[in-house]
């Protein structure tokens, strides 16, 4: 990719899961077309509708958010459960170590982040915007999430309005971006760096 890429819900790729427990809306992957066993990173959403394990991914790393719904606890391995919410953290881990979640009360929708150990590494961060700020990729890839609200994003290279579910992709070395949200806009950020 280069320059500034602008990727609408509505055109996100919706697919069943194998076990029914939920749905996933691929946002973007990469290289473009890659499927699960060979992309260097995935940006998503998943309509989690019942408690249950997750899919393991070899090589793996993972962000997972809570963007609507009450929450899950979520187990990772043999470490103590973790209550996720719509105001925590993005939360990393491990995709190939066991996990699952109880949903805290009824279907949760969550964004997930995963990139292949040892080729990308990412970072995410949540960010709720009542005025213009500006973030920085470090000359790395990175994707900009509008959660809730509207925001404008200007990289230098091109410009773009963000609604709800919508996502703005750059690279091509700019290290600055400007995030003007109308009025508000919850956010995030995925920096995404080749290893």
């Amino acid at each position: 990719m280069s320059g500034l890429t602008v990727i609408r819900a509505a055109d996100h790729r919706v697919m069943r899961w194998k076990n029914g427990g939920g749905t996933t809306a691929e946002i973007a992957v990469s290289p473009p077309g890659g499927g699960l066993n060979d992309f260097d990173w995935r940006l998503s959403m998943a309509n989690v509708e019942t408690d249950g394990p997750f899919s393991t991914f070899p090589g793996i790393d993972r962000t997972l958010s809570i963007l609507e719904g009450e929450g899950i606890r979520l187990r990772v391995g043999a470490n103590v459960p973790i209550e996720l919410t719509k105001s925590s953290d993005p939360h990393f881990f491990a995709a190939d170590v066991s996990a699952s979640a109880e949903l805290v009360a009824g279907p949760v929708l969550d964004l997930n982040v995963m990139s292949r150990r040892g080729r990308v590494a990412h970072a995410v961060r949540r960010l709720h915007l009542v005025e213009p700020v500006e973030i920085a990729a470090g000359g790395h890839d990175a994707a900009i999430f509008c959660a809730e609200g509207r925001l404008q994003v200007d990289t230098g290279d091109g410009q773009t309005d963000l609604a709800h579910h919508d996502t703005a992709i750059w690279s091509n070395g700019r290290t600055e971006a400007r995030l003007r949200p109308d009025p508000f806009a919850l956010v995030y950020t995925v920096e995404i760096r080749r290893v």
